[in-house]
């Protein structure tokens, strides 16, 4: 893949409704049971959807990947109430654990007919760009402070990005909770800044029925 560059048109989707809105909800002076678009996500209630909203950036990722390829896009709290029932996240109480990768690959093949292939470790910068260049998507876990490109975010992981895009000197990601004119869409991220954020796995997803789009 030497000198190669492909960019998939991939709609973005944000992990709170309100997009333009997500400085105020990450930075906490707006809560996120407040966004005035929470009833587009499906949830029963504002206080459902404060909850969740957070938490949901695997969701937001899969959300771009099926309009991607013309699938029906559900809203994002029924698709997680889903997500919950195959086992990708698990709730008790307060505390979620999740996006877990393998319950998740095996609903999103079950239900969508997509491809799907877990990498829990060892995932290169040649093989992102080898599936980009590909048709592929992939989703990987950076720690959230890629939105900002901070110089020592505390750990790698914890949050999931879609690569959408990739050339020999980075990555274009679209972000669930990156920030609007920034950080959200196609944004370039060089591959020596991804390793302080990237915690080395992911999830390959693909089509099966359509092929690719890409330009």
């Amino acid at each position: 893949m030497t000198g190669s560059s492909t960019t998939h048109p991939v709609p973005y989707y944000a992990q709170w409704e309100s997009a333009g809105l997500v400085p105020e909800f990450i930075s906490g002076t707006r809560p996120a049971a407040s966004d005035p678009l929470w009833r587009k996500s499906g949830a029963a209630t504002a206080a459902e959807y404060g909850f969740w909203a957070p938490r949901i950036c695997g969701m937001a990722c899969l959300r771009m990947a099926l309009d991607h390829w013309g699938h029906r896009v559900p809203p994002s709290v029924p698709l997680l109430h889903e997500a919950l029932e195959a086992g990708a996240y698990v709730r008790s109480g307060e505390t979620v654990k999740g996006l877990i990768y393998d319950p998740f690959a095996e609903y999103v093949t079950r239900r969508w007919g997509l491809h799907t292939r877990v990498r829990p470790r060892d995932l290169t910068h040649d093989e992102i760009r080898d599936e980009i260049g590909g048709g592929r998507l992939v989703m990987l876990s950076v720690h959230r402070t890629i939105r900002t490109l901070e110089p020592a975010p505390p750990q790698r992981g914890g949050h999931l990005v879609l690569a959408v895009g990739a050339d020999p000197a980075g990555v274009a990601l679209h972000n669930p909770s990156g920030f609007p004119g920034h950080s959200q869409q196609f944004a370039r991220v060089p591959w020596t800044d991804l390793d302080r954020f990237f915690a080395g796995r992911g999830i390959i997803l693909g089509d099966r029925e359509r092929g690719a789009r890409s330009s």
